[in-house]
């Protein structure tokens, strides 16, 4: 579909096949919102960039690999950990005041769209360090549960619907999976929450931390406890419109970005073998296929689409307007 567009071209690019995970950079696809102590709201991008370095294999290098060792790139994230190496990503955000994306090119809340650095610069924050690896698989990774509803106070969901849907779904399905009381399971744990409990949570299956002994886990209550916070109540924004199922009517280019990607930030080697990556996947499809293939690139930019028609021998629509 034309939103993968960006996507696509990203995964048969080179870094679609990294030499390695210490070699490639980290994205969050979310939007989040951040909240200041005066109340101020901003939208926020995260970016993991490698330390490391960029490095990718070659497709043959790729091919030989996956028949060889296809646990290549868990080995050599473990082996390199192992041998004392402190892999590191420094992490930075984009942040863009509440109320600009009203006007902006794009829907900063679609998971297929990215802020370009030149409209909100990488602000750097810190750093990611891997430093050890895990000494027991099935604690410390079979029983991990990621879920983006936990969230510290000043961090907060935005609109973007793909996350929408997984502030519940995450947490559903580790009920599932883990239990009710996975969070207690000590790589879900918190810190300060194995000694002292901050929620109204209790009872169910499996508690294993005291289940907050006698404190009173409701309000209001005689004894003053369980208070709310205010300063983490969500900060509102404005809705307008009505609730139904609506038809998806919003202008969004899914072209100009993957085109970018493609005609300014490649250099010549990496369109060649991005080139040749398409066509070697699509030299099986129909005909029919290939020629819709070949009008979408066309769009993203003219010669991504000419160099795609002339690998694969098809002809190029002089009608596609990019």
């Amino acid at each position: 579909v034309p939103e993968s567009n960006h996507m696509v071209t990203m995964l048969f690019s080179d870094r679609g096949v990294p030499a390695g995970y210490p070699y490639l950079h980290g994205f969050g696809n979310h939007t989040f919102k951040w909240v200041n102590k005066s109340g101020d709201a901003f939208w926020v991008k995260y970016h993991f960039l490698t330390d490391q370095g960029i490095k990718n294999l070659t497709p043959e290098e790729a091919f030989h690999l996956q028949g060889l060792n296809p646990d290549f790139a868990s080995e050599d994230l473990f082996m390199q950990i192992k041998d004392g190496k402190q892999l590191s990503w420094t992490f930075y955000v984009q942040i863009m005041p509440v109320g600009e994306e009203k006007d902006y090119k794009w829907n900063i809340f679609d998971v297929t769209k990215v802020i370009p650095h030149g409209d909100y610069p990488l602000i750097p924050v810190g750093k990611l360090v891997l430093n050890r690896n895990p000494v027991n698989f099935f604690a410390e990774v079979e029983q991990a549960a990621f879920n983006p509803g936990n969230l510290v106070k000043g961090i907060q969901p935005s609109p973007d619907r793909l996350l929408q849907g997984r502030l519940f779904s995450y947490i559903d399905t580790h009920r599932h999976r883990l239990g009710v009381n996975h969070h207690q399971i000590p790589i879900n744990c918190p810190y300060k929450t194995r000694y002292e409990v901050n929620s109204t949570d209790r009872d169910g299956f499996m508690v294993v931390n005291g289940n907050q002994g006698n404190k009173k886990n409701y309000q209001p209550n005689s004894y003053n406890t369980m208070v709310d916070d205010p300063t983490s109540d969500i900060k509102p924004y404005e809705v307008s419109g009505l609730a139904k199922r609506h038809e998806n009517k919003l202008i969004n280019d899914d072209f100009s970005q993957a085109g970018t990607l493609f005609s300014v930030v490649m250099n010549e080697q990496q369109k060649t073998t991005h080139i040749n990556n398409i066509v070697v996947d699509l030299k099986f499809a129909k005909l029919e296929t290939q020629q819709k293939m070949v009008d979408i690139f066309t769009k993203c930019d003219l010669i991504y689409g000419r160099r795609v028609a002339e690998g694969l021998g098809v002809a190029q629509s002089k009608t596609i307007n990019q």
